[in-house]
């Protein structure tokens, strides 16, 4: 099974010069953590709840005036579509990443990967389960 079948598509994303007070509204909106930040088509990075607060909020930043660009997690993992979903769900366990972003073979960002679409999609529980414990276990992360 590949990973475009059971990813996640048509996914929002932010621009990079979104102030973060855009970003945190549409991250609301959609109940969401983490935005992908495009510029035009070409993924650049990814926001998250997380990188509001701790790059911008802790450091006093104005949520109106500071851009996505200028906190956002510039160090990108991704995965292609057509990766077999076993050897990603590998990648996400050996990253502890919940979520990956999803790119076409020429770099266009057309999805994202979560443990819940491979909890849901995958018929595979073992899989998933493995892919939970070692995203969840402590300290394993090389962050």
């Amino acid at each position: 099974m590949q990973v475009k079948d059971v990813m996640t598509k048509n996914v929002e994303v932010v621009r990079p010069d979104a102030t973060l007070e855009e970003a945190a509204k549409k991250m609301k909106a959609l109940d969401i953590g983490p935005l992908p930040v495009c510029d035009g088509e070409k993924l650049v990075g990814v926001l998250t709840d997380r990188d509001i607060t701790v790059r911008a909020t802790a450091e006093g930043r104005d949520p109106k005036q500071t851009t996505v660009r200028e906190v956002m997690s510039q160090e990108l993992i991704t995965i292609v579509e057509d990766q077999d979903v076993e050897e990603a769900a590998k990648l996400m366990q050996s990253k502890q990443i919940r979520r990956v972003p999803v790119l076409s073979r020429d770099k266009r960002l057309v999805g994202i990967l979560s443990l819940g679409d491979l909890a849901q999609r995958t018929q595979d529980s073992k899989l998933a389960g493995k892919t939970l414990e070692e995203v969840s276990t402590p300290g394993k992360s090389s962050r």
